[in-house]
Parts: C-alpha cells; structure tokens; sequence
C-alpha cells in the first residue's frame, strides 16, 4: 500500500463523517482539528470508521498520532498494510 492510497482511506472517511466540509484545501501539516472544526464526537467517529471498514484499531493514548493528515498516514500505513493482508 502506497501513502497516497492512505490518503485516499483518510479523505473518503473524513467525507463520511463531515459530508458538509469542503476538503479540497487540507494543509497536511495543520492539524485537522483546526481546518475541519472536528469536535470530539467528529473525531471519535472518524476512529469508528476505520474500525468498522478496515478492522484498524487506534488506542485512546494514540490518537494524537492522528492530529495532521500526514500523521494520519504515517501512523496508519502499516495498520492498513497489515488489515490489507
């Protein structure tokens, strides 16, 4: 799996959950929280989806890794890659 497909994984959940938001922009070094106006219910809804699609388990004191979508990616290409097996 290539970063760019986790990128896809990520912005095809981020449209799931904020259907409204327009995420042509995203800066991939801002944190999301700060671009999308993600509140903790958002958050914890994006963490269920990649549970429920791609078996992906993210432990409550590893969320920060998911702050920035180019920390998404690199902490959820290898979960991806392992689920994707």
């Amino acid at each position: 799996m290539e970063p760019e497909e986790v990128m896809s994984i990520i912005l095809e959940i981020l449209t799931a959950v904020l259907p409204d938001m327009d995420l042509g922009d995203i800066d991939p070094e801002i944190p999301l929280r700060d671009q999308l106006e993600l509140d903790s219910v958002d958050f914890l809804n994006i963490v269920m989806e990649l549970h429920d699609r791609y078996g992906v388990e993210v432990p409550e004191e590893e969320y920060i890794e998911l702050t920035t979508l180019n920390r998404c990616v690199a902490y959820l290409l290898p979960k991806l890659e392992k689920a994707t097996l």
